[in-house]
């Protein structure tokens, strides 16, 4: 019964280390602006695709050759 209790105790220490931490982080402003931070990613996605086409249409260049 101890180790139930120490469980929902630590559960609820943090949850409220969550809420904490997510109250800084809106209070610093850490939300303002995600969009370009997910555009970022997807851009740098595009990016790595089109180099690795790039660079197999360039094998296949040099196979034919």
């Amino acid at each position: 019964m101890v180790l139930t209790w120490l469980a929902i105790i630590a559960s609820l220490l943090m949850g409220m280390g969550g809420v904490f931490l997510f109250i800084f982080a809106v209070k610093r402003d850490y939300f303002r602006n995600i969009e370009e931070t997910k555009y970022q990613v997807f851009w740098s996605d595009v990016e790595e695709l089109v180099a690795s086409s790039q660079e197999e249409q360039r094998n296949d260049n040099e196979k034919d050759q």
